[in-house]
């Protein structure tokens, strides 16, 4: 398996990862993937940390491609996406919520095989196209990469695959506005009133079964959500830029509700729209479920957070409970961070 002489570029393709082995290290290809990097189109070039030991660095790479920034410092909140499980999965849960279909990897000729096979199982999750830039002679690709599928012989083909659209991503859609409710609409401003039917209050007593609280979909058929509070944006950007999903789901839920952290301690999966643009909160013994409408800076966060929950498998927990342990302690360091959002306090209350 030889490159011709002058411009050829071989592309192996396995499933849906494309090697392209540009032996000569042609600069414009490194160029056209770094220009291909558009993560609003679902597309994002993912240049490696040179030399880095750190055992999640292509997953801590991975996540600054798509815009997010961890935490630094010794003692940072992020330390726990020092771990390469908890980074791969938050990447995971962010390709997955905004869309990514098409990942290159520059230089990835100079990665361990353990981490292309990281690559190869982040892909596995998200369902993305991956493109590796192999920028030395092939012999070194790993086994299960080196079947020849498809040749690239100008610079136009290689600008032709970058503009593959790539498998239709899994994500949710962001409409600009909530949908029109069935029944009358709460007060404006008003928390909506509960839900009859066991939505609202429900027995208690050792013995009584209770009815099951309603999720976000079947409570906005009969009340209208709360709106959202507005933050500033540059505020707004700052949670987007958070590392962790289920840390940015969080911290956004409360700057938009100003409800205390206790509120989400049984947020389930379906209570949060399909559609992201509602979210339902939960008070003890459900005595109060109010419905908030999710506003649109914030739906990507939340779509993380779900995404997150269901890449590990487990439906029937909280959304948010792996980051209401140890009493929230990287919730409230985060939360430190923002000051002007002023989330300490109910980052630190954990009983609503």
């Amino acid at each position: 398996m030889r490159c011709a002489a002058g411009r050829e570029v071989v592309a192996l393709v396995y499933g849906d990862v494309t090697i392209v082995v540009d032996e000569r290290d042609d600069l414009f290809y490194t160029q056209a993937a770094l220009q291909a990097h558009q993560p609003g189109e679902g597309r994002i070039t993912v240049q490696p940390t040179p030399a880095s030991g750190s055992p999640a660095a292509l997953a801590q790479d991975m996540l600054y491609a798509l815009g997010k920034r961890l935490a630094p410092g010794p003692n940072s909140p992020d330390v726990w996406l020092d771990s390469v499980n908890a980074a791969w999965l938050a990447a995971a849960a962010w390709g997955v919520a905004t869309g990514v279909r098409h990942v290159m990897v520059p230089r990835a000729h100079l990665l361990t095989f353990r981490r292309i096979d990281q690559l190869l199982a982040w892909r596995e999750l998200t369902g993305a196209q991956l493109t590796l830039l192999w920028q030395k002679p092939p012999r070194g690709l790993p086994l299960a990469l080196a079947r020849v599928e498809r040749h690239i012989s100008s610079r136009e083909q290689f600008e032709a695959l970058l503009a593959e659209p790539g498998p239709i991503p899994a994500r949710p859609s962001f409409p600009p506005a909530l949908p029109a409710m069935t029944a009358a609409a709460a007060a404006a401003g008003q928390p909506p009133a509960p839900l009859p039917g066991g939505t609202g209050a429900a027995s208690m007593r050792p013995g009584r079964r209770t009815h099951p609280c309603a999720g976000a979909l079947a409570t906005a058929q009969l009340v209208q959500a709360a709106p959202a509070i507005e933050i500033a944006s540059e505020e707004a950007a700052a949670l987007a830029a958070l590392a962790h999903p289920l840390i940015a789901g969080t911290l956004s839920v409360l700057a938009f509700t100003r409800a205390g952290l206790g509120s989400l301690r049984f947020t389930r999966d379906l209570d949060i729209t399909g559609d992201v643009c509602a979210i339902k909160l939960h008070g003890v013994g459900h005595r109060s479920c109010p419905l908030y409408a999710v506003p649109a800076w914030a739906r990507p966060l939340l779509a993380g957070a779900r995404a997150h929950h269901r890449l590990t498998g487990q439906p029937g927990d909280s959304v948010f409970a792996p980051v209401l342990v140890a009493e929230a302690r990287h919730l409230r360091a985060h939360a430190e961070r923002l000051p002007r959002l002023g989330l300490t306090r109910l980052a630190a209350i954990l009983v609503p």
